[in-house]
């Protein structure tokens, strides 16, 4: 079997907690509803592509427990191959997700299985069956580091990056400073935000369009939430503003704009304005229901907002 594309890392549960407010330091909300999910970076990614119509697979680590079960069945429930998806030992990752009635979120982390995920032979062999290859800051540094080596070694197809966490969020459990610099070159499209870019580089997005530019990047796209996104490639910027639709939820509308992206400008007809208002469109329509997923459109549903 091929694939379309095939997404490394985070397969985890996420634990929503609907409150009152988000609470300050010192202070305090009330829980007025709370569910249980399937999320984690790469497991939206491949549910978001699969959504729009591409044949996916993921890459990834659970724990031996009824979470772990729970996310492997709910990935094949999906469409998506699990071949690659193993148990191990230790419990399953997940995150906590605290939303207000906005839709406003903070979310925290944890669990030993995604941190524990390393990539084989058998792995490399499975990416090599797809057209495209998606990763993330949030995956162990080593599983980035034998991808970008792999991918400038000719051993992989295209290969995607989202810059997804703050440097000081990913301390001890994602991809280092170190590996993304001697990586940014590598990366066929790097994706990112304003949080983690001011965390690596301390600029704003405009700024570092152009220093991800100088330092080898070939396209990218930094995203500004309600001010949309920057998309660049070697010669050009194109502002993308983002669409003003009912917000239910935020949660997941990153991993749903990525790809899109990925669908539109990777595996697409290539056009840097038409995928960035794609992607938009993907992450608005999945901003109007609840949860990471909820919101996730087709193609035709895509093409009918637009």
């Amino acid at each position: 079997m091929t694939f379309d594309a095939v997404t490394v890392g985070s397969a985890l549960v996420d634990h929503v907690y609907s409150l009152s407010n988000l609470p300050e330091p010192d202070g305090g909300a009330f829980v007025r509803d709370e569910s249980r999910a399937a999320g984690g970076v790469a497991a939206n990614v491949a549910t978001a592509l699969s959504r729009l119509g591409r044949d996916t697979g993921v890459v990834a680590r659970v724990g031996d427990d009824e979470e772990g079960e729970f996310v492997k069945s709910d990935l094949e429930a999906r469409g998506i191959d699990t071949t690659r998806v193993r148990r191990g030992n230790e419990d399953s990752s997940y995150c906590l997700i605290l939303r207000d009635p906005d839709g406003e979120r903070m979310i925290i982390a944890g669990g030993d299985a995604v941190p524990a995920l390393r990539l084989d032979d058998a792995d490399l062999d499975y990416l090599r069956r797809a057209r495209v290859v998606f990763t993330s800051a949030y995956a162990p540094d080593e599983v980035v580091s034998r991808l970008v080596s792999a991918r400038r070694a000719g051993d992989l197809p295209p290969l995607v990056f989202d810059l997804s966490g703050p440097l000081s969020e990913l301390d001890g459990r994602g991809v280092t400073r170190e590996t993304l610099d001697d990586a940014l070159p590598v990366f066929d499209l790097l994706v990112t935000s304003e949080v983690p870019v001011r965390s690596y580089l301390g600029v704003g997005p405009h700024e570092a369009v152009e220093t991800f530019r100088e330092r080898g990047v070939k396209r990218g796209a930094v995203t500004r939430g309600a001010d949309g996104a920057l998309l660049f490639d070697a010669s050009e910027t194109v502002e993308i503003p983002a669409f003003d639709v009912p917000v239910t939820d935020t949660t997941g509308a990153g991993d749903g704009h990525t790809a899109g992206l990925i669908h539109e400008w990777i595996l697409g007809a290539g056009n840097m304005a038409k995928a960035g208002e794609f992607a938009a469109a993907v992450a608005a329509l999945n901003c109007g229901a609840e949860g990471a997923r909820g919101g996730l459109p087709t193609e035709n549903e895509v093409e009918e907002f637009l």
